[in-house]
């Protein structure tokens, strides 16, 4: 790999790493305390979680689902209302994300079967399901003080007689444990792919890249370590995303996502029907934004009209600075999660310096439009073909 490809590869990560190390210099290294670095994934929870949806919208097309900041908002609503009224923690989950899986039907089949555009779909729900959850709320905030609920998704993993606080051992024994996993499944693969006969890359890249993930994950782990070890979200966090990982990477339905965002005519005579994968990108995805409605309330511990407001322009911005192109077709899961912390590095960087509101909406509105118009003309895009 020559150094032009190698740039165009990881352009992403390596403008990570200069985001990251500029907001550390810029914060006098607040940023690296270890209460920011575990508050870094916990704070942006709701964006790594509903990244992995909107990518499955935007694959089809670049489309996008502007309903589910209000998804989140009536989901949250919905738990918190139940739990006021004395329902049990199971209760007001499950209510929660079953309202979340019926709105995915209900746009799912509109768009996929009866062919609203989605932008117009989904606009229509924003402003549906936002009502909605107000009147849920009756205008009002709700406080969640329900134990079992907030530990759900809140606690910390403690292991007594090792995790104490500022030196939970578990945290980076956990990390090591990781970044073992990590490095046996990445050489399994690879093993696997010279032996099909694919080409694998160099052994030198590979490792050099197993060296800096595996590195990373223990600093991670160190920093969790220092503070109060390994949080459950971060847990949630991972499952979702390794799920939509395996979908997209490693099953016949998840290339379906990427067939039809490709060429949808060419998908249809090849006996795929598109229809159902915009059924199950828009299922999926508000039931992504129903679950992150419960990780948000947990954390907030309360919930009002305005919660999730923008939220769907954090998860769109995500995808497309991780590399998911405007157009469609193209576009991971991994990408996106560097995208997601990309954002989340610039949020908490800049609230960390102080810096005003609506300089913070310059900075990430500049970063947007410099991820898509560098994808645009890497790739050579002037329109869908």
């Amino acid at each position: 790999m020559n150094f032009k490809a190698f740039i165009k590869k990881y352009t992403m990560v390596i403008a990570l790493v200069i985001v990251f190390i500029f907001f550390s210099i810029l914060t006098g290294g607040r940023l690296l305390l270890a209460q920011n670095v575990s508050n870094l994934l916990l704070q942006n929870a709701y964006v790594l979680v509903m990244a992995c949806g909107m990518l499955l919208c935007i694959l089809t097309g670049g489309n996008v689902d502007l309903s589910i900041g209000s998804t989140l908002c009536l989901s949250a609503a919905l738990s918190a209302k139940l739990l006021q009224s004395g329902q049990s923690a199971p209760v007001a989950i499950i209510v929660s994300l079953v309202v979340g899986m019926l709105i995915g039907c209900w746009q799912g089949y509109l768009i996929g079967y009866v062919h609203i555009p989605p932008f117009i779909c989904t606009l229509a729900g924003m402003f549906l399901y936002r009502g909605l959850g107000r009147v849920v709320l009756d205008s009002r905030t709700i406080s969640v003080s329900n134990e079992s609920f907030l530990n759900l998704f809140t606690s910390y993993i403690n292991i007594p007689g090792l995790d104490e606080n500022k030196n939970c051992k578990s945290a980076l024994i956990i990390g090591i444990i990781a970044a073992i996993i990590v490095t046996v499944l990445t050489l399994m693969k690879v093993a696997k792919q010279k032996k099909s006969g694919y080409n694998a890359g160099s052994s030198v890249g590979t490792y050099v890249k197993l060296v800096i993930i595996d590195a990373l994950i223990i600093i991670y782990s160190y920093k969790l370590m220092q503070y109060k070890g390994v949080p459950v979200m971060l847990i949630w966090i991972l499952a979702v995303v390794l799920i939509f990982a395996f979908v997209t990477s490693s099953t016949v339905f998840g290339r379906y996502f990427y067939a039809v965002g490709g060429n949808e005519k060419a998908t249809k005579l090849s006996g795929i029907d598109p229809r159902k994968v915009y059924f199950v990108a828009y299922f999926l995805m508000s039931l992504l934004a129903a679950f992150s409605g419960l990780l948000m309330v947990s954390r907030i511990g309360s919930v009002d009209g305005n919660m999730g407001n923008s939220y769907e322009m954090d998860a769109i911005a995500s995808c497309f600075i991780g590399g998911a192109s405007a157009y469609g077709g193209s576009g991971t899961v991994p990408g996106i999660m560097i995208g997601a912390i990309l954002l989340g590095v610039i949020n908490q960087g800049m609230s960390i310096y102080g810096l005003s509101d609506m300089w913070q909406y310059v900075v990430k509105g500049a970063v947007l439009l410099a991820a898509v118009v560098f994808d645009v003309v890497s790739n050579h895009k002037t329109g869908k073909s």
